[in-house]
């Protein structure tokens, strides 16, 4: 039997393609939503973004730019937004058949910063990125990682650890399905725009030719 995950990540309080995605999930019959974080950040839609993630019933974890949302409120002073946030938890472990799923925003075991960077700017594989990455999680005790944060889009097997990484919705323009146990993805573009698959803050600058920063 089948279990569909509907993956995003990094929709920085933007909901126009944060709702495209969601409604492709729906239209594809997926089992579960599950959101890698960053949830605010840059956009100033966050009402309306988390009622959207509500509305799904979204599966989702704390991200760098949440917590600085967070970190940001006087104790006197609080929101419904920030009562979603502060209720969000730093991972999430699950089973689907005989497969053992974990979600954390950059890198195991419950980072927020960093993150598993594998492509260059060109959104090509990095062969020393990957075997660096396969070598940090060589014990990694799960069959599945799902992370955002870096705002690359990749799925890719890194020894016994299957690593999938959505994009961002907004600045990658993406997200993925992932059908298990046969660990098929497949990554969709939103808003009609072609897929970034390595987005860095240097291309709102018109700076091609950089390796994506460390802090996404």
């Amino acid at each position: 039997m089948t279990t569909r995950l509907g993956l995003i990540s990094d929709v920085h309080a933007s909901p126009v393609p944060l709702q495209q995605a969601l409604e492709l999930f729906t239209e594809n019959n997926v089992d579960e939503i599950i959101c890698a974080g960053d949830i605010s950040g840059y956009f100033e839609s966050l009402t309306e973004t988390i009622e959207l993630l509500k509305h799904y019933h979204c599966k989702t974890v704390v991200g760098n730019h949440d917590q600085t949302f967070l970190d940001s409120f006087s104790k006197n002073i609080e929101s419904a937004e920030f009562h979603f946030l502060q209720n969000l938890p730093e991972t999430l472990q699950f089973e689907v058949g005989d497969k053992s799923i974990y979600v954390v925003h950059a890198n195991p075991p419950s980072e927020q910063h960093g993150g598993i960077k594998l492509l260059d700017q060109y959104g090509e594989l990095i062969p020393a990125q990957k075997k660096y990455w396969q070598q940090a999680l060589r014990e990694f005790d799960f069959d599945v990682l799902i992370v955002g944060h870096t705002h690359q889009v990749y799925a890719e097997q890194l020894g016994d650890v299957f690593v999938v990484n959505p994009g961002s919705t907004q600045f990658n323009h993406s997200c993925m399905i992932l059908d298990l146990p046969d660990l098929t993805v497949r990554t969709f573009a939103l808003e009609n725009r072609t897929i970034d698959k390595a987005w860095n803050f240097s291309k709102l600058f018109g700076e091609k030719n950089r390796i994506p920063r460390s802090h996404s």
